[in-house]
């Protein structure tokens, strides 16, 4: 058989057998979506109406991991722990998600992947939402919240002219692009580095999902002149290629990056530039997650184009699960389901809530078209990276994770012991092998029942599935089976107070964690008006 090589490809393999000490540390890159499900990507869900053809190679040529599940179920939260290595509930912020104008959330000289490999050489860029605070100048007497979404009233207490401190530089990053938070969150402008590249001149909202003025407005609040919420993912993404063309001759020369590139997409507002409307056939949220994933086709054909891709490690993953705001009633009517063949979706403790896509490629060394059935999560994103470059780790960095390296290389047995996840409501479940145990009576998030809008008080206060019989988590098997109840609620009453799950000394929590509170709170009978 005869094998034609393209201009690309030859261009790629010339350039790594000149650059022998460029393969010897691998480039970095991680994309995070945002709020994208499970089942919208079609290698993950053949069902799916989505087309995903950019998602769909990293699977053929990478792994497939089809247990991968975030830390928690909700934004903030679980960039900490991809960051961190640790899970977020550990630290301050017990429920919930920051806004655009709280402070850091990440604590001061804690080891974060940006860090690590800052330290082993590396350039390290991040481009796209940060959403885990950083520390605005507030103006005489004014304050914004620190640990939720700051009030309408407080978003112009803060001097947008004045630079941030505390935000993606002072955490390992040398370069910053991107947006403060949620896209539905002020200010509607870009930060590069430490400052506004341009001032808001108004309040501005943006529509939730476009064209539809009866689909509500995100909040409203101070936007630059020139910003427009559809052109955030094109302009993240320019600057994601970008910065690879211009730390593409370092790499090649033995000087290798990382790139961070968290979009805000499928997140609301769900707003898909307009060549891309009506692509789907479905809805803008459909038509949002193929732009979503053309986006990641341009990273990855930058990387061919600059020779790179050979010696580039490529994570894609989601930083939760579909939000409801992508309109399920409308997506199941025409055959797609965001969540695939799970419960739940964005918020809840229900897998649907926290199992993602999870691709991973990194040619000559993880296998192509390989599945990957184990265990893992985002907080392994850090111990994998120190495995790639048998870097130690302190006993005080990366308390929850686990390296899925010798799962890329050929190993088959599981290497992450069990889970546990979080919903926003600060509700806990842990999982181990094919049990998963919820410390609360409902989905801890928005679906039914939901905790606060729903009566649970007559639901059992834990439930146990089977997830190998019952992946929909439909029968509650916690009364026939109490001695698994028993087992893993102690498991996971340890590790919250051992302040880590891997290996080593006992850790402080920055603050202590009830794992029973949320769902003890859940299970109170709601509020009743008298007649």
């Amino acid at each position: 058989m005869r094998i034609i090589l393209t201009p690309v490809a030859l261009f790629s393999i010339v350039l790594s057998a000149l650059s022998p000490a460029a393969a010897e540390k691998p480039n970095i890159v991680v994309i995070l979506a945002d709020d994208l499900g499970y089942g919208d990507v079609r290698c993950y869900n053949p069902e799916g109406k989505i087309a995903t053809p950019h998602m769909d190679r990293l699977a053929a040529e990478g792994v497939r991991f089809t247990d991968a599940h975030t830390p928690s179920a909700v934004c903030t939260p679980t960039r900490y722990g991809l960051l961190t290595g640790r899970y977020c509930w550990r630290s301050k912020l017990k429920s919930g998600v920051l806004g655009g104008l709280s402070p850091r959330l990440i604590e001061p000289d804690r080891l974060t992947i940006a860090s690590l490999l800052k330290s082993q050489g590396y350039h390290t860029t991040a481009a796209g939402k940060w959403h885990l605070g950083m520390n605005w100048k507030k103006l005489p007497g004014k304050d914004v919240a620190e640990l939720n979404i700051e009030a309408a009233d407080q978003v112009h207490n803060v001097d947008y002219t004045q630079p941030v401190t505390d935000g993606p530089n002072s955490v390992g990053f040398d370069d910053y692009f991107g947006i403060s938070a949620s896209l539905d969150m002020v200010p509607y402008a870009y930060l590069r580095n430490d400052r506004l590249t341009a001032p808001p001149v108004g309040d501005r909202a943006f529509l939730m999902m476009a064209g539809r003025d009866n689909g509500g407005k995100t909040r409203l609040g101070p936007a630059a002149a020139d910003f427009d919420a559809a052109n955030v993912l094109p302009e993240l993404t320019r600057e994601a290629v970008r910065s690879i063309g211009a730390r593409a001759e370092a790499a090649r020369n033995g000087k290798p990056f990382f790139l961070y590139l968290p979009f805000a997409s499928p997140h609301t507002p769900i707003l898909p530039t307009a060549d891309w409307l009506g692509k789907s056939g479905l809805n803008p949220y459909g038509d949002f997650v193929m732009q979503t994933d053309t986006a990641v086709g341009e990273v990855l054909r930058k990387l061919d184009e600059e020779g790179l891709s050979s010696n580039t490690l490529v994570v894609v993953t989601s930083d939760n699960g579909c939000s409801p705001q992508a309109q399920y009633p409308e997506l199941l009517a025409k055959g797609h389901n965001p969540s695939g063949i799970l419960r739940g979706h964005k918020a809840d403790l229900y897998e649907g809530g926290h199992r993602v896509p999870f691709l991973v490629r990194w040619p000559g060394h993880a296998p192509a078209g390989k599945t990957g059935e184990q265990l893992v999560c985002l907080t392994d994103v850090l111990a994998t990276v120190a495995d790639i470059l048998d870097a130690p780790l302190p006993a005080n960095a990366a308390e929850d994770s686990f390296s899925f390296l010798p799962v890329l290389t050929g190993t088959t047995e599981a290497l992450r012991p069990d889970l546990i996840s979080h919903s926003i409501n600060g509700s806990f479940a842990i999982r181990e092998g094919k049990w998963k145990l919820l410390l609360c009576p409902g989905s801890g998030g928005w679906s039914a029942p939901r905790p606060g809008k729903d009566d649970t008080s007559a639901l059992p206060l834990v439930q146990l599935f089977d997830l190998e019989a019952d992946i929909g988590e439909r029968d509650n098997l916690a009364l026939k089976h109490p001695e698994v109840v028993e087992r893993l609620t102690t498991r996971l009453e340890a590790q919250a107070a051992a302040g880590r799950t891997t290996p080593g000394p006992r850790q402080p929590n920055t603050t202590p964690v009830d794992p029973w509170k949320a769902g003890r709170d859940a299970h109170r009978p709601l509020a009743r008006k008298p007649r």
